[in-house]
């Protein structure tokens, strides 16, 4: 009986003293729908002379909807600005290049506040041709804002667009 009461006690009290895994949550830069309708900025073609070209080699095509243009023709984006790289793959066959199988795509979404501690942008990679399959998460700042932090004059985008 006495070892039923201690029995009893300890899991009355077991949950007081459970910690809780803790999991990270994060402000997720939502898929960027249709933005292949959206104006085309850019193009550039990495090729295999490049350093970069094992992790960016390819066509690439930037995007950018109506609130990401007032910001290239301001300076500064206002929240909503999204702008999207587009990364394919360039097969080439009898010397001509073409535009191949989507790599990845790289998204920046400007909200100020939900993410204020990189300079008022969110920032994702999306594999291949998946909304889901997320490759940055919570490592934006490491991962992303670093290298864009050079960019604060020009709020943190690189390039522009081209008239």
């Amino acid at each position: 009986m006495k070892s039923m009461l201690k029995w009893s006690l300890l899991m009355a009290v077991a949950p007081l003293f459970y910690v809780a895994p803790r999991v990270e949550s994060y402000e997720q830069v939502p898929y960027p729908e249709g933005y292949r309708l959206w104006t085309h900025v850019r193009s550039g073609v990495t090729g295999p002379e490049s350093p970069d070209f094992k992790t960016t080699g390819g066509i690439h095509h930037i995007y950018a909807n109506d609130k990401a243009m007032k910001g290239y023709q301001a300076g500064r984006f206002p929240d909503g600005s999204t702008i999207v790289y587009d990364l394919l793959e360039a097969p080439t066959k009898g010397g001509v290049t073409t535009e191949g199988r989507r790599r990845y795509i790289t998204v920046m979404h400007k909200d100020s506040k939900r993410f204020a501690e990189t300079g008022g942008w969110g920032f994702e990679v999306f594999r291949k041709d998946s909304q889901t399959d997320r490759t940055i998460g919570p490592d934006a700042k490491t991962k992303c804002f670093d290298c864009h932090s050079s960019q604060k004059d020009r709020d943190f985008v690189f390039g522009s667009f081209r008239k």
